[in-house]
């Protein structure tokens, strides 16, 4: 028999082990140095600076890539709508009556990259008496928005060089720091090319007499090749040759201005204009000025 005094067995529950408390890990600050640096290069994404830089990189980037097969040193500006040669850094404009009314302000403040207008030449006189209807204005206003001008004459072989330069020098005063006067001869206005050439002298002595200056003479390539080279070559020279990215002229031409482009567009003028480069530097270009 079972002992009735006998207590059954209680079953006791293993004792559940007590758990050390979990040690959170410390969270680590950002370094200084790394926040300085995050701010930094904040600073640079919101800075106009920076995306002006990323734009100029990314234009000349596709420009590059555009003018792949191209004369380097000759390409298109979309602003001026042509193409400009690049080893050349004063750059100007010749504008007369066919441009109109000029906001020279606008003219002055066009700018693309390097290129910009610093100087103007100015249509003045024609023959003995056709003067320019806009020249009067072209030669104040231009000059109020720092562009370095001068004024040239349309010479007409057939008639008195001497009285060309009068009729010149009654309608143009020039200054210290103008350019020199300029005579523009580019046809033989059905006289032979000796008769062009004496006029031309005449007014040439006539106008360095009367300013204690040399005129500059400009001319089409063609038209100089063909009749005034090795007749004029110790005067300054200003040439057309359209279109073309080099200046192909005799070694012998004294030459500083190259008109390259008579398709440019420029702000603050409603036609097309002829473009011009210099062909040397800014002391250079000093120095050919009226003192």
């Amino acid at each position: 028999m079972a002992d009735a005094n006998k207590k059954p067995p209680v079953n006791k529950k293993p004792s559940a082990k007590k758990k050390s408390p979990v040690k959170r890990k410390a969270k680590k600050g950002v370094p200084v140095q790394l926040k300085l640096v995050l701010l930094c290069a904040l600073l640079v994404l919101l800075s106009p600076f920076y995306y002006g830089y990323v734009l100029k990189m990314f234009a000349s980037s596709w420009r590059w890539f555009r003018d792949i097969g191209s004369n380097p040193h000759y390409h298109i500006y979309k602003s001026f709508n042509i193409p400009i040669p690049e080893k050349y850094s004063i750059h100007g404009i010749d504008v007369s009556s066919y441009q109109g009314k000029v906001d020279w302000q606008l003219v002055k403040n066009m700018r693309e990259d390097s290129v910009h207008i610093s100087f103007a030449f100015i249509k003045a006189t024609e023959g003995i008496l056709q003067v320019d209807p806009y020249f009067q204005r072209n030669w104040r206003e231009a000059p109020k928005a720092g562009i370095i001008c001068g004024a040239y004459h349309y010479f007409r072989p057939k008639l008195s060089g001497k009285w060309q330069a009068k009729f010149f020098l009654q309608n143009v005063k020039i200054e210290k720091g103008d350019l020199p006067m300029v005579v523009d001869i580019e046809q033989l206005d059905g006289v032979p090319p000796e008769k062009m050439r004496d006029e031309l002298t005449q007014f040439l002595k006539y106008i360095t007499v009367n300013t204690k200056t040399k005129p500059i003479i400009y001319s089409g390539l063609k038209f100089y090749n063909n009749y005034l080279l090795g007749y004029f070559d110790d005067y300054t020279l200003w040439l057309a040759h359209y279109y073309e990215p080099e200046l192909e002229v005799s070694k012998t031409a004294k030459w500083r201005f190259w008109q390259h482009s008579d398709k440019a567009s420029v702000n603050g003028i409603g036609h097309v204009v002829d473009f011009d480069v210099f062909n040397g530097d800014t002391l250079t270009f000093k120095k050919l000025l009226v003192r």
